[in-house]
């Protein structure tokens, strides 16, 4: 063994290290070198005791031998030991030492999970080296899964609290939105929902109205974009018999939603005519039926909805600028799923149902994919997979999606608990990282530095 770089001390303090192998030799080594670090250091010679300091005293990494028994040259004893304390302990990282009659055995362990393997004799600085990495992976890994587990009971604590409609989404992106929808929902004014087409802009809506005082009262959907400019007036405020050849007296959504809730969808595709009578009715609550003179009241309170930038509208003269104001008296903006990468795989699970499940071919396929329709997108890729699959799991090739581009600069970033979960099913390797998440490694390493990221440690060295 060489000598090891020692400097600088103390820069594994806090951590708590288990070395089990059966040479007394070897143990002290390992004694003295990590100690020299700072850390503490807890020896056994053999697996029942190692588990036992495992379970009395936690660790935050374990360096075990392959064998115990001076006859036994298998490995055997090391595999049976790394599976035990994989399942009692299934994120604490585990360096094998092995020598060269079972290093296939070692291979083989760190595709099953195994952080490293180190030959004997070993190189201390190398060892060295490996140990700070998987401490600091260790550390980032607690850190993400805190957060996670934040989130998480942040989540729940508003679903106790609020009727959130069966949403599905994991990102803090999105929970920051649907918190707030549910803050604004008691509110008697108006709401404006922007965001790309399939982002989840109705179930927002749904959300707020659900949550409101007149969650009680009739609840109507209009898409705007669907209707010809020549029925919207009708749809909105209704006709009497007479106004246009086969008219019929009829109400209209603002009629009937009387007391409770209009969801307006596609708001952008307003005619100029169609633009001042909703503006008026928002302001007065008076309206007329096509073909009446009759000035009718209604109590609504419109929830709107528009993927338009109707900034740009405006500044062109499409929109109304007093209407734009009057119906944006709150504003919930409803990010793409390319910016909220957390929530596509929970989504993806959401639709395939109890029946099927994804293999890891095709959830890395779908955190590659970008997603430019967004929700509506990923549910019908789903939903196509499951008609057509003949198998339970389902693969990429059964997802049959495009192939994807690398997210541009232009386009959302994903949030630093995007970055974080990628990060760390990548082992911290930036490139794999970068892969799944559809950037160049420079974008990422960008992206990373304005959030204070790190990477959390280089690819094992034993699986090259």
């Amino acid at each position: 063994m060489s000598r090891a770089d020692l400097s600088p001390p103390s820069d594994l303090r806090g951590n708590t290290i288990v070395v089990i192998d059966d040479s007394h030799a070897v143990r002290t080594a390992f004694e003295v070198l990590l100690a020299l670090h700072g850390a503490r250091v807890l020896s056994a010679d053999g697996p029942a005791a190692g588990l036992g300091l495992l379970a009395e005293h936690g660790a935050q990494l374990v360096i075990q031998d392959m064998n115990f028994r001076r006859e036994a040259t298998s490995g055997a004893e090391g595999i049976a030991l790394f599976r035990e304390i994989r399942a009692r302990h299934p994120q604490l990282p585990i360096i094998l030492l092995t020598a060269w009659t079972h290093l296939e055995s070692a291979v083989e362990l760190v595709r099953d999970g195994a952080a490293d393997y180190i030959a004997k004799p070993w190189d201390d600085t190398r060892l060295m080296t490996t140990v700070r990495n998987l401490l600091e992976l260790g550390r980032a890994r607690a850190e993400a899964a805190a957060l996670r587990a934040d989130a998480r009971a942040a989540r729940a604590a508003l679903a106790t609290r609020f009727d959130l409609r069966g949403i599905v989404y994991e990102s803090e992106a999105m929970h920051t939105v649907v918190a707030m929808a549910t803050q604004v929902a008691h509110a008697e004014v108006p709401v404006l929902i922007t965001g790309p087409n399939g982002a989840g802009k109705e179930v927002l809506a749904d959300i707020v109205q659900a949550n409101s005082p007149r969650a009680d009262g009739p609840y109507f959907k209009v898409n705007l974009g669907a209707l010809p400019p020549e029925l919207m007036e009708s749809e909105l405020f209704g006709t009497e018999a007479g106004a246009f050849t086969g008219a019929r007296t009829r109400s209209g959504r603002f009629e009937a939603a009387d007391r409770g809730t209009l969801f307006l969808d596609e708001l952008g595709t307003l005619s100029a005519a169609s633009q001042a009578k909703l503006l008026r009715v928002l302001q007065t609550g008076e309206f007329e039926r096509l073909g009446s003179n009759e000035t009718r009241r209604s109590r609504v309170r419109v929830i709107a909805a528009t993927n338009a930038p109707l900034r740009e509208a405006m500044r062109a003269g499409a929109f109304r600028e007093d209407l734009y104001y009057r119906l944006n008296v709150i504003e919930l903006e409803v990010p793409p799923l390319s910016a909220r990468r957390a929530d596509i795989l929970p989504l993806a699970r959401h639709f395939l149902g109890a029946d099927f499940e994804l293999r890891p071919d095709a959830e890395a396929a779908l955190l590659r994919y970008p997603w430019p329709g967004n929700v509506r997108e990923l549910q019908n890729a789903v939903r196509r997979a499951c008609l057509l699959s003949s198998d339970r799991a389902i693969g990429a090739a059964a997802l049959a999606l495009p192939a994807s581009r690398p997210v541009s600069e232009g386009e959302p970033e994903p949030d630093r608990a995007t970055l974080e979960q990628a990060l760390a099913r990548a082992h911290g390797v930036v490139a794999q990282a970068a892969r799944e998440l559809g950037l160049s490694r420079q974008a990422l390493y960008r992206r990373m530095e304005r959030l204070g990221l790190k990477s959390e440690a280089p690819r094992p060295s034993g699986s090259e």
